[in-house]
């Protein structure tokens, strides 16, 4: 039986404190080379933290060597990770802010892809669910169809067309429970039982490299730059059986992939056939220039396509959706009904006749504009309040990235800006290989009034002041 304590009462995370007991263990030999490990839920029950605390530290433990994973039989400590003399053991640790203290409530949470939920169209909403509840014939208030209704489908098909450049029959839609749900069907869907492997941007969000890891797969970090994910770092020989990308507004760095790279990918696919799962999570949002289309569009039949609506209109509606090559279709359907059965037919029947409406499209327009001024407010004091920061990834979406050459994102900073009433997001949490992105930072602007905005890079700044001061 593996156990240690956790303390809820230190700033330092729960995920932090699992990844560093068993990384200490293991360096000591107090965990053997080849010795099994506890089960994610097993080790979780133990020592008194949720599965997915266990689940996240597992995962970096397994991406920095320390285990490895051995199919139908469970995760083991790694050969060759036992440091005989070993240095003392940092304190200053790039933070896991998934995890980090809530802010209070004068608190201002930079959070990415966190919408503006007090814009929810609610009058409208209301209005159409009504109507859809007064006047939808009987038969929709039973058991419907897992792949959705007809009518969303349809609506979807033509909107995407329109709008991203997907080419697709509503046929090849399947609408799903969020987009969590989505990426969970396409991996157990190519993984054809067997472990599946993946080839994942690095950094990239931790929501879905959990996602990934908790269906059994096999991470393979390929490196990104400014402008998205890197074809070339592709392995040409061990060819995964799918390559996660998010090639619109890249998380968490915000690169827009560029259509050279794009043919490099779909060339890769066709090459070693591997499919392509393309993000598409908000590129509704665009402030220069105009969208660029999907990189479905230029191959249908070797790309995934998943969307969602949590970040457009409200998270709290949990509808997605996966757009499939027609090989595929049969199968997910199948995959989605012994899910959930179906997604919320009344929510779909609303979200259809929202769009054919037109409100959805207005709705668009009208949150492109809050979320302009929102982000011109966080660059303008981001340029005044800290000249010397870089910003990346200001063109689209609701976050941003900056830089500080200077300035190490390190567990004990984090804690003083947390102190200060701010939560911003270390980069380095969302990489896989560790070290390269230390002075870089997450932050999102969506739920954030201008005012609440400026107010927090004020605080910031002066936190940011009093670490350097303190050296």
């Amino acid at each position: 039986m593996l156990w240690f304590p956790v303390d809820r009462t230190l700033p330092t995370s729960l995920t932090v404190q699992v990844y560093e007991q068993m990384r200490i263990r293991i360096l000591r030999k107090e965990l053997h080379e080849g010795e099994r490990l506890p089960s994610s839920r097993e080790l979780a029950s133990q020592i008194g933290v949720s599965r997915n605390v266990v689940l996240e530290a597992y995962e970096r433990l397994l991406a920095e060597g320390y285990l490895e994973v051995r199919p139908q039989s469970g995760t083991y400590v790694a050969a060759g990770s036992f440091l005989r003399s070993s240095e003392p053991e940092r304190t200053d640790a790039p933070v896991s802010p998934a995890r980090s203290p809530v802010v209070g409530e004068d608190g201002i949470d930079f959070r990415a892809a966190h919408p503006a939920t007090d814009y929810f169209p609610r009058a409208v909403w209301a209005r159409i669910a009504r109507e859809v509840c007064l006047d939808t014939p009987e038969r929709a208030f039973g058991y419907a169809s897992a792949e959705g209704t007809p009518e969303l489908r349809g609506v979807l098909a033509r909107y995407l067309l329109q709008a991203r450049g997907v080419r697709c029959h509503p046929e090849q839609i399947v609408v799903t429970s969020g987009a969590t749900q989505a990426l969970h069907l396409i991996t157990e869907l190519l993984s054809e039982g067997k472990q599946a492997r993946i080839a994942v941007e690095d950094p990239v969000t931790d929501e879905m490299r959990t996602i990934f890891t908790y269906a059994g797969a096999s991470l393979q970090p390929i490196p990104v730059d400014d402008k998205g994910i890197l074809p070339e770092k592709l392995d040409e020989f061990a060819a995964p059986d799918f390559i996660f990308v998010i090639p619109s507004h890249q998380f968490p760095l915000g690169g827009t992939l560029p259509i050279q790279r794009r043919i490099q990918l779909i060339e890769y696919a066709r090459r070693t056939g591997c499919c392509i799962v393309e993000d598409d999570y908000d590129s509704e949002f665009t402030y220069e220039g105009v969208p660029v289309h999907s990189v479905q569009g230029l191959d249908p039949e070797r790309v995934i396509y998943v969307g969602t609506f949590s970040k457009i209109l409200s998270p709290a509606l949990r509808i997605g959706y996966t757009v499939l090559p027609a090989r595929y279709v049969e199968t997910y359907r199948r995959l989605k009904w012994f899910a959930d059965r179906h997604t919320s037919t009344l929510e779909q029947l609303i979200l259809a006749r929202f769009m054919e409406q037109g409100y959805f499209d207005r709705h668009i327009r009208r949150m492109r504009k809050i979320y302009r001024k929102r982000r011109e407010a966080l660059v303008t004091s981001l340029r005044r309040h800290l000249p010397e920061a870089q910003i990346l990834g200001e063109s689209a979406g609701m976050h941003l990235v900056v830089e500080l050459p200077d300035q190490r994102f390190t567990e004990r900073t984090m804690r003083r800006i947390h102190e200060a009433g701010v939560q911003v997001y270390a980069v380095e949490h969302y990489a896989l290989l560790k070290g390269k992105h230390e002075h870089q930072i997450v932050m999102g602007y969506g739920g954030l009034t201008a005012d609440a905005i400026q107010e927090g890079v004020v605080r910031l700044a002066k936190a940011l002041r009093g670490a350097a001061h303190q050296g």
